[in-house]
């Protein structure tokens, strides 16, 4: 590749690396042209999977403000450039190394932050935001119900307590 192309190269990958929001790289040895059309199909609209030259993408990472990859970015690596939801391609691309043992997950850059093999393992195990929001929303729904019980419990209380006073009067009188 002449010197020309590559610059090409580095502005296209640094600009895939402002835009994405979560950034995994996995080894992509062994896997066929078939399987790695397979995981991108999987991975969706939002994502990206790039094979690049390492120092290309070394030299893009450091541009778009993304430190600490240097280690991670030996041997073939393919790129997974993630827009949206990054805890989902993390499930995608975990689950696809499980059932092809050739994909080898090596690391990840997300929220600013560069995670290890396992870091970006344990990523997938985290809930996606749609389920957090879920979840919170039940929550708040159970605390409201709760309150709504405790508002209606009072006055109800207040009216047999009046009225357990009404007829004790009665049968004293």
């Amino acid at each position: 590749m002449k010197r020309p192309e590559k610059e090409v190269v580095v502005a296209q990958l640094t600009e895939q690396f402002r835009n994405a929001d979560a950034v995994y790289l996995t080894e992509y040895r062994g896997l066929t042209v078939p399987q790695i059309s397979d995981l991108r199909e999987k991975l969706g609209r939002d994502t990206s999977y790039t094979v690049a030259k390492n120092t290309l993408a070394r030299i893009a990472a450091k541009e778009a403000g993304i430190e600490g990859l240097d280690e991670i970015l030996s041997g073939p690596t393919a790129i997974t450039f993630v827009k949206g939801d990054f805890i989902e391609a993390a499930k995608v691309i975990r689950d696809f190394a499980k059932d092809n043992k050739a994909l080898i997950i090596k690391g990840a850059a997300a929220d600013g932050t560069v995670y290890d093999a396992e870091g970006a393992k344990k990523l997938a195990d985290l809930k996606s935001r749609p389920q957090l929001l879920a979840e919170f929303a039940g929550d708040v729904k159970a605390t409201m119900a709760k309150a709504a019980y405790l508002f209606n419990a009072l006055p109800t209380k207040a009216v047999r307590t009046i009225d357990a006073l009404r007829e004790k009067q009665e049968k004293a009188a």
